[in-house]
């Protein structure tokens, strides 16, 4: 009996309990919210807002607000001093360093040794449960797993606590049995420096049996490109003949999956989308012919949604999963066991089935353009970019989108700043097509754009190779899992980045 069949005899159990999904997720949900109120009813949270008294949702919600980072900013970093019993039970001593908010440049968001157990290594569990259901013929565990990391550094420097990427985290409290299969070397994978690490990583990899890949697609790829380049082959299948499976997240796949497909000729090359974050482990693509991904009900996490809609009023409706509708886009709030409580992670979801429940990710609550009505999501940029690279053979490495604001004929515009790892041979066709995808794609859009009255056709700018990354290593952001954000509602960012090349040099439309 091979390792793999090994594996499969001793996740059967969990596979069952992932089947219960279909028909037993609110009981899972309430279950889960019962115990995490059951866990905090001591600590400072709990004692303010009647934990001991709560008995089942109403009453949590009733009693417990709605919040933001900076509505836990104050706690959280009375716990990353040290302090005990505050959001939660006992003391939490490792902290994520996410993107920031409008009044901080990072977010520190607090992973309980709980939260570690019940959530993240628990997706990373089911991943594999679901994959190897889908493939009866794999034989994963006969090589190893490239997982890309961030990096990490001590916290206050307080003993045995630390702040990093979230990647680096679990990297560091790795089970050592998981660590028997995973490259590259610990000190490699936590390297702060991303372009030493790349190098290192393909050197410690190219000779391995690679099976799996894990991490985030735009950095994997450059990790890919950089073992292309030390041994001189023309795809990755002769580096890792037996390569199957990449566990990709943290970005869209979309824009990258042509360059993988191109890279890797396997036909038994599958591709499997998860849904972890700083803040949690929330999905995973349990079917590879169904975009949408299931909702992990069970974990350490319970959910609730804002219509988008409503999100921003102050009376706006809030609802547990049992009361969402399909086809209606949310903005998603949780309540975890590392004290995050009711807490507006930022990413917007749009329900595809209640049974199981499955959805897929439409884009992040500030995420958007909406400078004059147009409500453009990410889900849009994405589908819309799809089909300008299909028509164009064009291929997207990166970009983010930004408006330009009414001129004195109350003209404006949307500006597309692109960094094409295969660039158009007509730019301006490149836009036409994208912008034509958008108007099917978003009736405001497309309302907006009637006959160029107010909103023109959309701008790209050609970014030149490697600007996105040099703005991401000026902000000390390169590597790990930091990405670019794709749309936004003001300039600031698009207006950075093109600070770091001249884009006009090489084509504009």
């Amino acid at each position: 009996m091979n390792k793999t069949s090994i594996a499969r005899m001793l996740l059967s159990p969990r596979l069952r309990q992932l089947d219960e999904y279909a028909s037993q997720a609110e009981t899972l949900q309430r279950g889960v919210l019962a115990r995490l109120v059951h866990t905090a009813k001591d600590t400072e949270w709990g004692r303010r807002h009647g934990f001991s008294d709560v008995r089942d949702y109403k009453q949590f919600a009733q009693r417990c607000p709605v919040s933001t980072y900076d509505d836990l900013k104050g706690e959280i970093d009375r716990m990353r001093r040290g302090e005990s019993d505050v959001l939660w039970k006992g003391r939490v001593s490792h902290y994520a360093k996410s993107s920031g908010t409008t009044n901080d440049k990072s977010k520190f968001l607090p992973v309980s040794h709980e939260a570690l157990k019940d959530t993240h290594y628990r997706g990373g569990t089911d991943a594999v449960v679901w994959y190897l259901r889908n493939e009866p013929e794999s034989r994963l565990f006969e090589g190893k797993s490239l997982i890309l990391g961030g990096s990490h550094s001590p916290n206050y420097d307080l003993p045995g606590s630390m702040v990093g990427d979230l990647s680096a985290i679990l990297i560091e409290n790795i089970s050592p049995l998981v660590n028997m299969f995973r490259v590259p070397r610990k000190e490699t994978a936590l390297l702060a420096d991303f372009e030493v690490k790349r190098r290192r990583i393909a050197e410690e990899t190219l000779r391995q049996d690679v099976t799996s890949l894990s991490g985030v697609p735009s950095w994997m790829l450059s990790v890919v490109h950089e073992v292309m380049e030390l041994t001189g082959k023309k795809s990755l299948d002769e580096v890792w003949p037996n390569l199957e499976v990449f566990f990709h997240g943290g970005v869209a796949f979309t824009p990258y999956r042509h360059q993988y497909e191109q890279l890797i000729r396997s036909p038994r090359m599958r591709y499997m989308e998860t849904y972890n974050a700083s803040e949690g482990f929330f999905g995973l693509q349990d079917d590879p012919h169904d975009p949408a991904m299931s909702l992990m009900v069970d974990y350490g996490v319970f959910y609730e949604f804002i219509p988008m809609e409503e999100f921003g009023s102050p009376n706006a409706t809030v609802v547990p999963l049992w009361g969402v509708e399909t086809g209606k886009n949310y903005a998603m709030v949780i309540s975890t066991s590392s004290g995050l409580w009711r807490y507006m992670i930022g990413d917007t979801v749009s329900f595809t089935n209640r049974n199981p429940y499955k959805f897929v990710i439409t884009g992040r609550t500030k995420f958007f353009i909406n400078a004059f009505g147009e409500e453009l999501i990410v889900d849009n940029a994405e589908k819309g970019l799809t089909t300008a690279c299909r028509q164009t053979g064009a291929e997207v490495s990166e970009y983010t989108a930004a408006p330009v604001y009414m001129d004195s004929r109350a003209h404006c515009r949307h500006q597309w700043l692109i960094e094409f790892a295969k660039a158009p041979s007509d730019v301006g066709e490149f836009a036409r097509i994208l912008d034509e995808a958008l108007q099917q794609l978003n009736s405001d859009y497309e309302a907006k754009r009637y006959k160029n009255i107010t909103l023109q056709p959309l701008e790209i700018v050609v970014a030149r190779r490697g600007q996105f990354d040099d703005w991401l290593k000026a902000k000390g952001k390169l590597g790990g899992q930091h990405k670019v954000p794709r749309l936004s509602n003001e300039r600031t960012t698009i207006e950075e980045i093109m600070e770091y090349g001249d884009p006009t040099k090489e084509g504009q439309a």
